[in-house]
């Protein structure tokens, strides 16, 4: 059966929450959201549509916003952008069901409004232009949308053709791919295929959607894999992908990770590893888990590359001290002594944690007092929050653990 997808998306979306909140025009507001607390290499998350219309990006770091504006800078504000995004979910509810939306993002969404066309008496172009003027009305938001056969058509209408239409909605249908998608160029415009595989694909003389389209399903295969099919598949037209469907990965996995604000040194990197740790086993006892291998990657500031690497345990757990040591014989294997600026580490072969495995080469009674005093000060975490219970270190200087427990997503609540 065909399907009639739109996919919408909210116009500078965290900018435009500020300027409404502090009562100011976003078309004439030169707005950044970014936290300039972090310095000027810190990542500006979005800028204000009058910016935008003045050919600045919405990405970019603060030392690169040009002169000759007297800018307002907004400290991000997370709790705020999940509010007013679940707002505008809201308004989608009022027109299709919850299993025929699919959250792509905190200010995108897909929607299957294929069976409620008939049902409104409305084609697709006037049901979108109903629903972006009710999110208009009810939140002040002003959205974008794309129309497609199918979410990769939807999601190219929205990113190519909708910012051309004056009333910001883009189309594509399948007997439009020739003369509306063969001729896109350059190919990291398109949804799926970023800068790396562009220079692949430009690598093996293929410049624009059609050049893929009309290749050898079979050549893209062995070029690029799976990715291949998807490819060929996607130039033309075709995308087999269900929304409505839920994806299960075959490897569940558990990670945390976060840039730091200042260049580190080995020495105290540990510190933030331990801290790291901590927060990733209460999560992963809080699911119920152990696992069987951990990973750690390390980014060097600037430049300067890192490294990332993992080591299989010799028994599934979900101690903290136990995982700590595992990550520390990674890091002392690997590490350079350069600046650090950014951690990662990850837990992976989880298994449900039907038993406390104990060492027999340590007392029996201090394995059990330790998983329950982890035990204790998960359900305490669990009442009075993350940071009800903390190591002494993490009054010292270096720790990061207190603010990131203020965060959502790395940034300030």
């Amino acid at each position: 059966m065909e399907r009639t997808i739109i996919v919408i998306d909210l116009k500078a979306f965290y900018s435009f929450v500020e300027c409404l909140d502090r009562g100011l025009d976003p078309w004439t507001t030169p707005l950044v959201v970014a936290d300039k607390e972090r310095g000027k290499n810190t990542i500006v998350l979005s800028v204000s549509p009058f910016l935008k219309s003045k050919g600045i990006p919405s990405r970019l770091r603060v030392k690169e916003l040009p002169p000759g504006y007297d800018y307002i800078y907004a400290t991000p504000r997370m709790e705020r952008y999940i509010e007013r995004s679940c707002e505008v979910i809201n308004v989608f509810l009022e027109f299709v069901s919850e299993e025929d939306i699919h959250v792509y993002s905190i200010d995108e969404a897909f929607l299957d409004i294929t069976t409620y066309l008939s049902y409104y008496k409305k084609d697709a172009l006037a049901l979108t232009k109903t629903i972006l003027a009710r999110i208009k009305e009810k939140t002040g938001l002003f959205a974008t949308a794309g129309i497609g056969d199918n979410m990769f058509l939807a999601k190219v209408a929205l990113d190519i053709y909708a910012k051309k239409d004056k009333e910001g909605i883009g189309i594509l249908h399948k007997d439009e791919i020739k003369t509306k998608l063969w001729p896109i160029t350059p190919l990291n415009k398109v949804w799926g295929i970023g800068e790396r595989s562009e220079r692949k694909l430009n690598q093996l003389g293929l410049f624009t959607v059609g050049d893929i389209a009309n290749s050898e399903k079979d050549y893209l295969i062995m070029k690029f894999g799976i990715m291949g099919e998807q490819l060929y598949e996607h130039a033309n037209g075709n995308d087999e992908s269900d929304m409505h469907e839920e994806y299960e990965p075959a490897e569940k996995s558990l990670s945390i990770g976060q840039v730091l604000f200042k260049d580190y040194n080995k020495k105290n990197i540990p510190l933030i590893i331990r801290e790291m740790c901590d927060d990733l086993t209460f999560r992963l006892r809080n699911e119920n888990k152990t696992a069987g291998v951990v990973s750690l990657t390390i980014q060097y500031s600037g430049n300067s590359g890192g490294f990332s690497s993992q080591m299989s345990l010799l028994s599934q757990t979900s101690d903290q001290d136990v995982l700590y040591k595992a990550l520390m014989e990674i890091f002392k294997k690997h590490i350079q002594d350069k600046p650090i600026r950014g951690v990662h580490l990850g837990f992976s072969h989880l298994s449900k944690a039907h038993y406390q495995q104990l060492n027999v080469f340590e007392d029996l009674k201090d394995q059990i007092d330790n998983y329950n005093l982890q035990l204790a000060i998960d359900k305490a975490k669990k009442i009075y929050g993350n940071n009800i219970l903390l190591r002494a270190s993490a009054l010292t200087e270096n720790s990061t653990i207190k603010e990131r427990h203020g965060q959502i997503g790395g940034h300030k609540r």
